[in-house]
């Protein structure tokens, strides 16, 4: 009977033990149509810039892990001379295919949301573009006029991912986004009567509950909207810390102020703000810089308990594609990744001739 009882210990255990699955989400923002680590107004290469060079950490970081998901936090479509290029000399049709969505189109991205400057070249623009996107795109602060959505204002992604004990497990993946609401004071002429924007923390409590019926295992907050402190007085250009405070978002995001979390000396002090493990009232968070110059990295924690997975530990890290070194000189970190400077090599070369 003793034998029996000592063999029988490890199958309790086990059963008692939840399972682990280690997740890992990437996350790049306001790239600004930065694909070529090129500066056009000196005519030189730049090692400091570049969606192609943020290609080569995101597949290196996509190889390191066995579960991982790509997202883009905004402001893709306006910012650099090949960006001026497209809106001002090409123009973008129907049909047609920007740049960085072209760029964007070579990488796994699971999905994106919408920043400010998509909206700086009005919405036909903005349709044109995002219809060749081969990823989906949400917003929840953002409708028509006469309540129809702009785009999705969240997304449900059922995915099989693989545990540590090598079982494969379908998780449910909410992903919901935000914009500041500021897009009707700052691209008026384009926006008047056409759009409306509300409070991010407004909008997430209108559609959480929503996505919350789904029971997901996870939600991300694509916030393209930075980190500042002080008391919640609505309608914020920068919501992300009051976002954390929401039950229901387990990670958030961020970008928009083209800073570095964790890490940027801004959020030191910050009530809330965890600026060494990277964490908004405790919950994972993570800002890139800009430009391509930092792949935002989150490794989490998974663990089953009951029928749902829950965050039980994690790590971030916003990894730069080169370093500044004392002397101002500046050491590349990647190298830029083919596939994505062929995307773009036409359009390149005509912003050269611009």
């Amino acid at each position: 009977a003793l034998i029996a009882a000592t063999t029988a210990l490890p199958s309790a255990l086990a059963a008692q033990t939840p399972a682990t699955l280690k997740l890992r989400l990437l996350e790049t923002s306001d790239l600004h149509v930065n694909v070529v680590p090129y500066d056009y107004f000196r005519d030189a290469a730049d090692d400091t810039v570049g969606l192609a060079k943020t290609a080569t950490l995101i597949k290196a970081a996509q190889a390191e892990a066995k579960n991982s998901l790509l997202f883009d936090n905004g402001d893709f479509l306006q910012g650099s001379s090949l960006g001026d290029y497209i809106a001002y000399k090409k123009g973008l049709k129907s049909g047609e295919t920007h740049p960085i969505i072209a760029a964007m189109n070579t990488l796994p991205y699971a999905c994106g949301t919408l920043g400010n400057h998509e909206f700086n070249y009005g919405l036909e623009f903005l349709e044109h573009g995002l219809a060749k996107a081969e990823f989906p795109l949400v917003c929840a602060n953002v409708e028509r006029v006469g309540g129809a959505p702009l785009v999705d204002p969240w997304r449900l992604f059922e995915q099989s991912f693989e545990d540590e004990a090598g079982r494969k497990h379908v998780l449910k993946i909410g992903v919901i986004g935000f914009v500041p609401p500021q897009i009707m004071q700052w691209d008026k002429a384009n926006l008047d009567g056409k759009i409306v924007a509300i409070d991010i923390i407004d909008a997430a409590g209108k559609h959480l509950p929503e996505l919350m019926k789904s029971e997901p295992d996870l939600v991300v907050a694509l916030c393209h909207s930075g980190i500042a402190g002080g008391e919640r007085k609505g309608m914020e250009e920068n919501a992300a810390l009051h976002l954390a405070k929401l039950e229901g978002i387990d990670v958030i995001l961020t970008g928009h102020q083209h800073l570095v979390f964790p890490g940027a000396k801004a959020f030191d002090g910050i009530a809330g703000v965890d600026n060494v493990k990277g964490s908004l009232h405790g919950k994972p968070a993570c800002q890139p810089g800009f430009w391509g110059s930092h792949l935002g990295i989150l490794d989490l924690d998974l663990e089953k308990r009951g029928e749902r997975w829950r965050i039980a530990g994690f790590r971030v890290e916003p990894k730069p594609i080169f370093e500044r070194m004392a002397d101002r000189k500046i050491v590349p970190k990647a190298a830029a990744e083919p596939g994505v400077l062929a995307s773009v090599r036409t359009d390149h070369e005509a912003t050269l001739l611009y």
